[in-house]
């Protein structure tokens, strides 16, 4: 396994990690889990991922049954929750959702009731939120901070102009600014991560935990001739996802990516994710996998990754053509 540092802080995470999104509760149970979260950690993934509004607080809880089993050392792991979408769904009252002082101390104190941990390693303001003070989120995060709760903040899909304001309010108040940023990256996806915040990594710096390498399964091939029972795509209540993945140009590229990866003797879905982490700019891709062998494959990106020379970057670029367009400044 390799292991890069978040940004300019001193932690080092490992290029691959493994998260629970839409899978945990979803799609599998505890005994899957347990299976899935031993092989990354035997493999060297020291960084797993969760968030409140995941399956509404079961995806942290089953993730906490599963830590309190292992009885892993505490120090040889890094755990992450989000906040903002709240765990009560539809139920959701006034403060429990957003990045308030309140919503935020008490997210935190679930999360970690949840996964059975005294300190989050890493917790994420899961979106920007217009209603409240930057200032109020910048102290908010210090405070939970000084308390030993969390031990680095960060932020998920927010803007750079967003990123930036919290480090100005956080250097006017002699403050820790957000170290990371959890945006999604993928072949399809890719303009945060390689044009909004190329200044950011130069400057303040930023780690990246990167979600979705795969574009939600799209990029493994296996909808490729249609929507496979049980697929993420397929998912009720995950319709919002099928209708701005499962396009028929999006469906031709990963066709023609897959001769690619036949070339190398390696799987599409492996493929991706080296793609994915031959970027620098990238700390971790975070894995979602729902079998062991799947999980398997998707570690094999370590090796693919040493074979992705200019000259088949450049042939996969020809195909897939989502290269954002850089400022000429």
């Amino acid at each position: 396994m390799e292991y890069r540092r978040l940004g300019k802080t001193g932690l080092q995470l490992s290029v691959l990690s493994f998260g629970s999104w839409v899978t945990f509760h979803k799609q599998i149970d505890d005994q899957l889990v347990d299976q899935l979260m031993g092989i990354a950690y035997d493999h060297g993934i020291n960084f797993f991922d969760n968030a409140e509004v995941y399956a509404l607080g079961q995806s942290e809880l089953m993730m906490g049954r599963i830590l309190k089993k292992k009885n892993w050392d505490r120090t040889s792991y890094t755990v992450s929750s989000k906040a903002f979408f709240g765990s009560r769904g539809k139920e959701n009252k006034p403060n429990q959702t957003g990045l308030s002082r309140k919503h935020l101390v008490e997210a935190c104190h679930e999360a970690l009731q949840r996964l059975q941990v005294d300190y989050l390693d890493l917790y994420y303001c899961h979106r920007p939120d217009k209603n409240t003070p930057i200032e109020e989120v910048v102290w908010t995060m210090n405070l939970l901070i000084q308390q030993g709760k969390i031990l680095y903040w960060g932020t998920s899909e927010w803007s750079a102009q967003e990123i930036m304001e919290a480090h100005m309010v956080a250097r006017e108040l002699h403050l820790i600014g957000p170290a990371m940023e959890q945006p999604e990256y993928n072949m399809f996806n890719r303009t945060k991560v390689e044009k909004d915040y190329l200044q950011i990594y130069k400057t303040v710096g930023l780690g990246t935990t990167i979600w979705s390498p795969l574009a939600s399964g799209l990029l493994t091939g296996k909808y490729n001739d249609g929507i496979p029972e049980g697929s993420r795509l397929g998912l009720e209540g995950f319709e919002w996802l099928k209708d701005s993945t499962y396009v028929e140009e999006k469906l031709q590229k990963v066709r023609n990516l897959k001769k690619v990866a036949d070339q190398l003797g390696t799987s599409l879905a492996t493929l991706s994710i080296a793609w994915c982490i031959q970027n620098p700019n990238v700390t971790t891709a975070i894995l979602g996998a729902t079998k062991p062998q799947q999980l398997e494959e998707n570690l094999k990106a370590i090796e693919v990754v040493k074979q992705l020379t200019a000259d088949l970057m450049a042939q996969i670029e020809g195909i897939i053509k989502t290269a954002p367009i850089q400022p000429l400044y």
